[in-house]
């Protein structure tokens, strides 16, 4: 490809961090790279990181958090035809100044409104309250001056829209999957998965505390609160709890294992959009219990709980296999909406739609 694209990102798969976004971010610039396209990734530094990597194809440059004021030129160094957001954020903001002449293109992952931040601010740090109260009309002017605004998913179009005071819908622009070619051989044994991180916003107590109600049923855990004593502190609490396993993290084809072997994927979060597990739960064909229904995904593919019906949900999808059906549906849809080949097929057309229109 003829063009080059950063990537301005909040968070990257490696060096100590594994949030979603992050997953989405490396997803989409191996695809990209692969395909020829120059990728640089300008993100905040992880553990271990060196100003300037080599992953996956692309230049992934770094800084230290209150470094962010000061990192214009790392937007310059490359030069970049496009720069892309994988969400709204203030390194938006300082790609936008730092390159004036070039596309700017966000993505927006996860949108929360002033009544969602506050259902979710009690797992945050007083500073970052201050900090969105003091950046919000900035952002808000940042997203106006957007090339190209999408979503990650479509329920969220009209949210977006209201919360920036856009004059129309942003697009649709997924994240990516990769979905298996071989059938996976699900465990005999009924088996229950979380992936994500062990911290509040997360509530993985709640899938701990299910594990302790369904004993004839093997639950898995993937991951680990981002506090060392938090993690430490939910290990000791529920060790106790013979049929649910801790591995910690899995990458690769660890994760796969999991995923393969599992039934149902269960989320228990405060506050969701279209998580990435959800995409890699039904690419294995399992089933999803949520209390939330991005893009329909719980309803359709698995069992949309209310905050008291996490149990009886589970018990429905496993009764007489129910989930089996419904993992099959979400596979499909995946299979034709999030496939990993399409979804970076679909930002190479975004981005060329883009140039071509001066």
């Amino acid at each position: 490809m003829d063009f080059s694209v950063c990537l301005v990102a909040t968070e990257l798969f490696a060096w100590g961090r594994y949030g979603g976004f992050g997953r989405c971010t490396r997803s989409i610039g191996a695809g990209l790279a692969e395909r020829g396209v120059g990728v640089s990734v300008v993100v905040p530094r992880g553990r271990g990181q060196r100003e300037e990597e080599e992953l996956d194809g692309m230049r992934v440059l770094s800084f230290p958090l209150y470094r962010y004021p000061f990192t214009a030129s790392l937007y310059r160094r490359y030069e970049s035809d496009i720069y892309h957001s994988e969400e709204p954020s203030w390194g938006s903001r300082i790609a936008m100044g730092a390159m004036p002449g070039r596309k700017h293109v966000v993505t927006c992952q996860n949108p929360r409104t002033p009544e969602d931040w506050g259902r979710v601010y009690r797992f945050y740090p007083r500073k970052r309250r201050a900090f969105n109260a003091l950046y919000r009309s900035a952002l808000t002017e940042t997203m106006k001056q957007m090339d190209s605004i999408y979503c990650q998913a479509r329920f969220i179009r009209q949210k977006v829209r209201a919360i920036y005071n856009l004059d129309e819908h942003p697009g649709f622009l997924p994240n990516p999957v990769e979905v298996p070619s071989q059938r996976p051989v699900k465990s005999g044994e009924a088996t229950v998965c979380f992936l994500g991180r062990f911290d509040g916003e997360k509530r993985p107590e709640l899938f701990f505390e299910l594990a302790s109600k369904f004993p004839d049923v093997e639950f898995v855990a993937l991951g680990r609160a981002h506090s060392e004593a938090r993690d430490r502190r939910l290990r000791r609490a529920y060790r106790g709890i013979e049929n649910l396993e801790l591995p910690g993290f899995a990458l690769g084809e660890a994760k796969r294992r999991v995923l393969e072997r599992s039934w149902v994927l269960v989320n228990t979060s405060v506050s969701e959009c279209l998580p990435v597990s959800f995409l890699e739960a039904a690419a294995h064909r399992c089933a999803i219990l949520s209390f939330h229904d991005p893009d329909g995904f719980a309803s359709r593919f698995g069992f949309h709980a209310s905050e008291r019906e996490l149990e009886s949900g589970l018990r429905w999808l496993l009764d007489e296999e129910r989930w089996r059906e419904l993992g099959e549906r979400g596979y499909a849809y995946v299979s034709r909406e999030h496939e990993y080949g399409r979804v970076i097929n679909l930002h190479l057309a975004a981005y060329e739609a883009l140039l071509e229109g001066g």
